[in-house]
């Protein structure tokens, strides 16, 4: 067996009684391969290295918080918080970011109290930290401009109460409203039905906030598109009339774990109403990829992009989706042939539980309209171009 075939690990030894000794990797070794990994969003191998890592080393505060934030890209969010909370409770009570992804990983679990509970706890220990704005925003968008007299979880709104509050909503004339959104307990009241009320409920108020086009409103709507609980449809309706009331600007919105700055004149003139199955096509899309070895994270943002300038070029005649899983596969094949991945329709058919048929007629629709061959040659070309300047 030559050097090139033999297994990484093993070295040769003269003592013809032990014809190979393991070779011993250093901890940097195993915790710049677990990085490595999840960057390209191969989160099971980046744990594996990880937990290696930390078996050399346990007390090492740092390779624990990268495993947390591992854990919880791969949505292992109750095992990500025990190690956060391992973290600054036992081995560097310095890193407090620890409290604010806890909270975020609560919320997505949709504990709300505890969620509340670490945010205000990654304020109190680090009023000053990197992230200290952002969790001043979460919790006025929980809490309104009042401070809750106990720790107790406002109740969800029941059925009854989330009808009768949106028929009096309607019961509202212009001039009625535009006084409404003055005072004070009315806008809280809208906060608290925002996130406890039905989803027809806070369509209703979304609709409402950009109609009226107050600055309350607008405060509304620019508190509810930076949360990172709320359903991605509602957080697009939101945007849309951000639209309505600015045109254009900056407005802060949470998109794929962050909270990023993006400017409203991008959106387009004429917006779609969002729908809850353009979601669902994402969510699909998304929730293969993660099981995948094909994809960093920039990808993620890629299919994203596809898929909400495909919507947005084809509305109003945007066609029935009837089952999300084939849409999902075609776009998988879209990002696949804009990047030249080596993945076929029938392994994505196989994948999704459709068939090859299905997934090549939803690529050839969004195809035919955003040129992906097209883009990916060109985008190819270039790189060739510019490579071959700088290695002249």
């Amino acid at each position: 067996m030559g050097r090139a075939d033999r297994p990484r690990g093993l070295v040769k030894t003269k003592d013809q009684s032990k014809k190979i000794i393991p070779l011993e990797q250093d901890l940097n070794y195993y915790f710049k391969k677990g990085n490595y990994y999840n960057r390209k969003n191969k989160l099971s191998k980046a744990l594996l290295f990880l937990k290696k890592a930390i078996e050399i080393e346990p007390s090492n505060a740092e390779i624990h918080y990268h495993l947390a934030c591992t854990l919880s890209k791969s949505s292992r969010l109750q095992e990500a918080n025990l190690v956060f909370k391992h973290v600054v409770s036992n081995l560097d009570p310095e890193l407090t970011e620890c409290y604010f992804l806890m909270a975020l990983n609560y919320g997505l679990m949709d504990d709300m109290p505890r969620a509340r509970r670490y945010l205000k706890k990654y304020l109190q220990v680090d009023p000053e930290g990197e992230m200290a704005g952002e969790a001043h925003d979460l919790l006025q968008v929980m809490e309104g401009d009042y401070e809750e007299e106990n720790e107790e979880e406002p109740r969800v709104f029941s059925g009854p109460e989330n009808e009768a509050l949106e028929q009096w909503l309607s019961s509202l004339d212009g001039k009625d409203l535009a006084e409404k959104f003055s005072e004070k307990d009315f806008a809280y009241l809208l906060q608290r039905a925002l996130y406890q009320g039905s989803d027809s409920l806070k369509e209703k108020i979304i609709q409402l906030c950009g109609q009226v086009k107050s600055p309350a409103g607008a405060a509304i709507l620019k508190s509810f598109v930076i949360n990172p609980w709320i359903k991605e449809r509602l957080r697009q309706l939101a945007l849309l009339e951000l639209k309505e009331i600015y045109k254009e600007g900056p407005v802060l919105v949470f998109c794929d774990g962050q909270i990023v700055e993006e400017d409203l004149s991008a959106l387009p003139r004429y917006s779609p109403v969002w729908r809850k199955e353009w979601s669902e096509v994402l969510d699909c899309t998304y929730k293969h990829m993660r099981r995948s070895q094909h994809y960093s994270e920039e990808f993620f943002q890629d299919a994203r992009a596809i898929w909400f300038d495909f919507i947005n070029q084809l509305y109003p005649h945007m066609p029935r989706i009837v089952k999300p899983e084939t849409w999902a596969a075609g776009l998988e094949y879209c990002l696949a042939r804009f990047h030249f991945l080596n993945l076929t329709q029938e392994e994505l058919a196989r994948a999704y539980g459709v068939s090859p048929s299905s997934v090549g007629r939803k690529y050839k629709q969004i195809n035919a309209l955003l040129k992906i061959d097209q883009k990916a040659y060109r985008n190819m070309l270039a790189f060739l171009v510019r490579h071959d300047r700088e290695n002249r």
